[in-house]
This record gives C-alpha cells, structure tokens and sequence, in this order.
C-alpha cells in the first residue's frame, strides 16, 4: 500500500480554494478526468455516486467514486472519496482546507492506493515511492495554480 500526506499554505480565500471541488471543476484539478457524473444523491452528500471516466493514454477506465466524507464549514471543509480503479486498486483520497486568515488556506491532500489483487499489490510493489511522491505534488501544484487564477 502507498500512502501519502502533504499540506502547503495557499495564498487565497478558502471558498475560493473549495470552489475547485465542486463538480463542475473537477477537470481544473484532474484534466484526465473525462466525464464525471452524477448518479446518486447529491455532490455535497455522503454517499454520493459518481460515474467517472478516465484517461490514461489510450486506456479509458470508467468507475464509480463514492464520497465517504462531505464537511463544508466556514473554517473547515473536507472531502473524501474512495474508488476502485481497474478492478486492481483501491484508492482513498481526502481533500481538507483550513482558513488561517481571510486571504491564506492550509490545504492537507491524503490518501492511499491500495492493491485489492495479487497483480495490483504486484504493480505497487514494482512502482516507486519517488513517482508516486512527483504526482502527489503534481496534483498539488495544479491546486494551487487553478485555486490562484481563480482569485
């Protein structure tokens, strides 16, 4: 299993930041992200159901992300979803903001990815923790440049 657990300050409001989680946004922080739709209860429930399509090269992967966790406070907000994405990995990601003052965000982005199989447990095992660590800040940088053009 990999998991990972970064935060950095972002120079902008925290509903700015937040506005990037709703789904409408989804493709500013996740551009291989192809459709992403709405097929139980509502985005800012728990126990959301998304259909999502993804690309990965030539490859589209469709799954079904669920939202385990919804918090959306003047202060505090935080999302969490789970997914199973090729029938080989379970992936846990969680999305948490924390207003520090009324122009500065703490954004914390954690999660997991988990083998559910010998060939997923395999493929983690042959990945490295250094590419794994470049998507992570990746992701994270995309947050930040999206959440700062927003501003």
């Amino acid at each position: 299993m990999i998991q990972w657990k970064e935060e950095r300050v972002l120079p902008v409001h925290i509903e700015k930041v937040w506005e990037l989680y709703l789904d409408e946004n989804i493709k500013r922080t996740m551009p291989k992200v192809e459709e992403h739709t709405l097929i139980e209860k509502t985005e800012t429930e728990v126990g959301a159901k998304h259909s999502q399509k993804y690309r990965e090269g030539k490859r589209v992967e469709t799954y079904i992300v669920e939202t385990l966790a919804y918090e959306d406070n003047p202060d505090r907000k935080h999302k969490q979803i789970a997914f199973v994405l090729g029938k080989a990995f379970e992936i846990n990601l969680s999305f948490t903001l924390e207003k520090l003052d009324e122009s500065h965000t703490r954004f914390i982005y954690a999660g997991h990815n988990k083998g559910v199989n010998f060939v997923g447990r395999a493929m983690l095992k042959l990945g490295s923790e250094k590419s794994n660590n470049k998507v992570v800040l990746e992701y994270m940088d995309r947050v930040e440049s999206e959440a700062i053009a927003m501003k």
